[in-house]
Formats: structure tokens, C-alpha cells, sequence
């Protein structure tokens, strides 16, 4: 009698996984080599892990001051695992396919589709194509609008080198800088009265935060709102609307003590970064309880489906908003902009919810107990973690191993996305037919 044959192979979800695992410890290696320190010396692999972690999943977080503790190769370490973890590995790995001559099959094709949140297969190749050369473009010009600032505060050949390097961490929304050699884990409170820089950072962190199906809408469509998809449409809107009201906020609430032009770049600069990015101009730990709140919402939200930042996504909170406005006017379908959700987004959105706000608030009263630090101090580092934001109040270096370790899976969960780890953990249930009898609960 034949056994029967078990299919081995690995889903889509379970290959966006491992290469994110397998990116982020050979980063964490290469680290761990003496060249990739100042000191020429072995760094702990538990630093070394972190710093990866934090990398390939452009969170910012950071345990090693990055300018004064890494050297030039570990800075282009760095800096490589935030370009890949920015665009995704499964992206650059199907962009070296296509430059090697391979031929890109219907199981690459659909993992491509599963790792950018794409609506089909077809076309797929051809996207992951635009997405590279767009992200490459926008960060050569960033980095060439960056070059009169930085080449006039620190030469030419550094200059060059921090132009580049801001420009891809901003755009992947990493939210690593090299300003610790004006004063450790400072970020960019240095420029936080240079308008000109604030701008191009700004702008650097939404184009990479709108997502790459954004940019293709915008790349066919033009300035033709109407033709665009009802994801473009919800991801523009709602990103506009969550950069603006908080950035009244900060204005009023935060940031009334400064002269007028600073309060206004860093209202809107603080409103841009705590989203995604991870930079900040100002003092954080300034901040009063109602700001810091404010902020910690803005990064559990993160950025937006497809795109070179984590989070709940911005989508997601449109999803939830809308499906409330169906119970508040008493309808039985979701709808936005005149078209009808599908029952699977809302379960999708209510599940993602629910996932950020377990993982955040548990992990943060973990922290407070292990450290014994405010516990608004540790949910502050955790929705920076779970939202790949990589913003601090100072005390990511300070923490014990336990609390580094739990930092970390945040941030592994918020950049792959708790459904591609659970997707990939448990088997589908597609093709089970029958249905248990329903029951009433009431609920509110």
C-alpha cells in the first residue's frame, strides 16, 4: 500500500518569514565582527541581535548609539538590512531572480503578491520592477536635496555619506540617524529649526509610508482622483487626516512655547514621524501625559498597506471606522465610497485591533513590572516597537535582556504582520464545509 504524499513545501507566509529571519541573522553576525565596531572588538550577539532586528524591521530602536559605536562597514551593514527590510526581502529576492536570468514562477509570483498586499497575481513581476526603481529614485533625489545641509555641517565626503543614509532611513521609515556624533541618541533635535531639512525628511517618510499600490495608482491615474482604486482612495485620505489633526494638537497643546515658525515645522514634523519613522526634533520626554498618549495611538496605527512602514496600518483603521458607521446607522453592509466591504476586511481589521492592542498592552505591563519604570513610559516603547516607529523616552539601552527580548518580537510581529504569522503558523480551514448551529450573544 503507498503512503500517501504530505506536501512539504512552504506557504507564501511561511517564506516571508524565514527570510526575515534568516536577513536578520546574518545581519546580526556580521555585526557581532570586530570590524563592524569602532573598538574593533566582539560586539554581545544580543546587542548585535537587536540592532538587526531593529534594521530589517525599520523600527529605530536602538541599544548602541549607531554614529559613535558602529564603524563605516557596520554602518553599511546597517543601512543595508534597513533598504531591504524597507522594500521586503521577498521583493528584493525576486528583484535578483529577474536581474540573474531565473524564470519567476506562480509560487514566486504569489508570495510577491502576499508579501506587498497586492489585489492579483498578474501584473506582479512587472510591479516589483516599478516598486525597486521608484524606491531608488526617491532616494537618490532625497539624498541629493539632503547634500547642501549635511555637506555644509560636516564636509563633502560626510556629507555625501549622511545624505544618503538619511535619505534611505527616511524613506524605509527606519528612523535611524547618524546625529550621535553631536550628542548620543539625539536624532535630528539638532535641526529642529532648519525647515528646509524637516521638509525633505517629511516628505521622504510619506512617500515610503503611502505604500507601493498607492504609487502605481498615482503613476496611471495621474491627478485623476476618481479612477483610483478604494484603497488608494481610503490610504490617501485617512494618511492626510492623521497627519493633520494631530499636527493641530502639537500645535496647540505641545508646542505653544516656541517661537511660531518652529512650532509649526515641529507640530507637523511630530505628526509625520510618530507614525512610522521614528525621528523626532523635539524632546520627548517633555511631553506631557495626553501628548505622549496621542503619540503612542499615532504608532500603534503606523503607516499604510504595502508600503516601507509597520503598524496597524492606516487602512485598517478606515475599515474599523466605517464598519462602526454601519452599526450606528443600522445597515447590514460596510460601505465607502459608494462600494460594499467585503465581510473578510472587517473580520481582518477587528483581528489586527484586537492583536496590536493584546501585544502593546501586555508587553508593556510586562516591562513596567521587570524594570519597575511608569508603566506609561513602557507602553510608549512598546507601541514604538509593535509599530516599527523606533521613538523612545530614553530608556531602550537601560532595559534588561527579558525586556530587549520581548522588544524584539514586537518589532519582528509589526514589520511580517501578526495575520502573516498566523497564517503561517496554522493550516487553512478553506475547505471545511460544514457549520456548527448558530447562537445569539448580545454584546454593548
Amino acid at each position: 500500500m503507498e503512503k500517501k504524499k504530505t506536501n512539504k513545501h512552504l506557504n507564501s507566509f511561511q517564506i516571508i518569514i524565514f527570510g526575515f529571519l534568516g536577513i536578520i541573522l546574518l545581519g546580526a553576525l556580521l555585526l557581532m565582527l570586530p570590524i563592524s565596531s569602532q573598538a574593533r572588538a566582539f560586539t554581545p550577539f544580543t546587542d548585535c541581535l537587536f540592532t538587526a532586528v531593529s534594521a530589517t524591521c525599520v523600527t529605530g530602536l536602538v541599544v548602541r548609539d549607531t554614529a559613535t559605536y558602529w564603524s563605516l562597514f557596520g554602518k553599511v551593514i546597517i543601512l543595508l538590512l534597513i533598504q531591504i527590510g524597507g522594500m521586503g526581502v521577498v521583493t528584493m529576492g525576486v528583484t535578483i531572480m529577474r536581474l540573474s536570468g531565473k524564470k519567476i514562477g506562480l509560487a514566486q509570483r504569489s508570495t510577491m503578491q502576499d508579501s506587498i498586499s497586492a489585489p492579483q497575481v498578474g501584473g506582479i513581476v512587472k510591479l516589483t520592477g516599478f516598486i525597486l526603481k521608484t524606491s531608488l529614485m526617491i532616494e537618490l533625489i532625497g539624498a541629493i536635496l539632503l547634500l547642501p545641509v549635511f555637506i555644509k555641517d560636516f564636509g563633502v565626503v560626510s556629507g555625501i555619506g549622511y545624505s544618503v543614509w538619511h535619505s534611505i532611513s527616511a524613506f524605509c521609515n527606519a528612523g535611524f540617524d547618524l546625529m550621535g556624533v553631536r550628542e548620543p541618541f539625539s536624532s535630528l533635535c539638532s535641526y529642529h529649526d532648519n525647515i528646509y531639512l524637516n521638509i525633505v525628511i517629511m516628505l521622504l517618510i510619506i512617500v515610503g509610508g503611502i505604500g507601493f499600490l498607492v504609487w502605481n495608482d498615482i503613476k496611471t491615474h495621474k491627478h485623476h482622483l476618481k479612477k483610483y482604486s478604494l484603497q488608494s482612495k481610503v490610504v490617501l485620505i485617512t494618511s492626510l487626516l492623521l497627519t493633520f489633526i494631530p499636527a493641530v494638537y502639537f500645535f496647540f497643546c505641545e508646542y505653544s512655547k516656541l517661537p511660531m515658525g518652529d512650532r509649526i515645522i515641529s507640530s507637523m514634523f511630530q505628526s509625520v514621524t510618530t507614525r512610522t519613522a521614528g525621528f523626532n526634533t523635539q524632546d520627548l520626554a517633555a511631553m506631557d501625559g495626553s501628548g505622549t498618549l496621542v503619540m503612542i495611538m499615532l504608532m500603534i496605527v503606523g503607516g499604510s498597506p504595502g508600503s516601507t512602514a509597520g503598524g496597524m496600518k492606516t487602512a485598517t483603521l478606515a475599515v474599523l471606522f466605517f464598519s462602526a458607521i454601519t452599526v450606528f446607522s443600522r445597515r447590514n453592509d460596510v460601505q465607502c465610497f459608494k462600494r460594499r466591504l467585503p465581510e473578510e476586511a472587517v473580520r481582518n481589521a477587528a483581528a489586527l485591533l484586537f492583536t496590536y492592542l493584546t501585544l502593546f498592552i501586555t508587553t508593556g505591563i510586562a516591562i513596567s513590572r521587570i524594570e519597575g519604570l511608569p508603566i506609561l513610559t513602557c507602553l510608549f516603547e512598546t507601541g514604538s516597537a509593535v509599530g516599527t516607529v523606533g521613538l523612545t523616552l530614553g530608556i531602550t539601552s537601560t532595559l534588561s535582556l527579558a525586556p530587549r527580548i520581548l522588544l524584539m518580537i514586537l518589532m519582528f510581529f509589526g514589520r511580517v504582520g501578526p495575520l502573516t504569522l498566523i497564517y503561517a503558523a496554522l493550516p487553512s480551514t478553506e475547505n471545511v464545509k460544514s457549520k456548527l448551529p448558530m447562537e445569539r450573544i448580545s454584546v454593548g
